[in-house]
């Protein structure tokens, strides 16, 4: 009976990881747009589920940041800023070249043969599906988010490798909205292997700078984009920022 219970008692588990693994894509695609209300209807009957699964998937996504809760209006898309952003990409740089210098120092043949191949498959993959005009690559994704995960993973610690993360899923989200303006202006794939030789060479100080330049290259792209934000139209000339 104990076993039985156990079992029963795992099916919300089931069912609430399951609707955040949905959801958190969609998330994170822009399928569900900024400031767009999360109507329990509407999730119950898109995500064929209940509302108590529905709800702690909500409340985990509230935690990694990608959902707000409106005092006395529910659940909303997280909204996207340029100020957030900034923050967001400042944070992300501190913290992984943080990561980035204790993987480097503690570095191990596996760790950098590890990074090399992650580097390599990154490379072999088109970023897009179409020559001519873009389509996202969902393999080149999958392979770019190995690498920066590869790239920090030998720091010695989990809780900064997850923080990470998040922050990484948070910033995947402006990028995905910015992703056509973004795609043929960089030479990603130089600054890949750029970063990776001169993590193999061992210059801790210049891997991190390539680093965040890499990251900040991506912010000033995207913090110019008035697709998504449109306030930058309202600009008058001499304005700036």
């Amino acid at each position: 009976m104990d076993a039985a219970v156990a079992v029963e008692g795992q099916v919300p588990a089931t069912q609430a990881s399951h609707v955040y693994d949905r959801l958190r894509e969609d998330l994170l695609s822009g399928r569900l747009a900024p400031s767009r209300k999360l109507q329990m209807r509407f999730l119950t009957e898109t995500y064929q589920t209940g509302q108590t699964p529905l709800r702690e998937a909500l409340n985990r996504l509230t935690a990694d940041g990608l959902v707000e809760v409106r005092e006395q209006r529910g659940f909303y898309v997280k909204d996207i800023s340029r100020a957030e952003l900034a923050e967001l990409t400042k944070t992300r740089c501190w913290v992984e070249a943080l990561a980035l210098r204790e993987s480097m120092a503690a570095a191990t043949p596996q760790w950098e043969e590890q990074l090399v191949l992650a580097q390599h498959r990154l490379s072999r993959a088109p970023r897009s599906l179409n020559a001519t005009a873009f389509e996202d690559n969902p393999e080149w994704e999958r392979l770019h988010r190995i690498y920066h995960r590869v790239l920090i993973s030998n720091c010695g610690s989990q809780s900064l490798i997850g923080f990470c993360g998040q922050l990484a899923d948070q910033l995947y989200r402006y990028r995905r909205l910015s992703i056509r303006k973004a795609f043929p202006s960089r030479a990603v794939g130089d600054e890949h292997a750029a970063i990776v030789e001169t993590v193999l060479n061992g210059d801790i100080e210049r891997a991190v700078q390539l680093l965040t330049a890499h990251y900040q290259r991506t912010a000033d792209v995207i913090l110019q984009d008035e697709t998504i934000f449109p306030e930058l139209r309202d600009r008058g000339p001499g304005k700036g920022e």
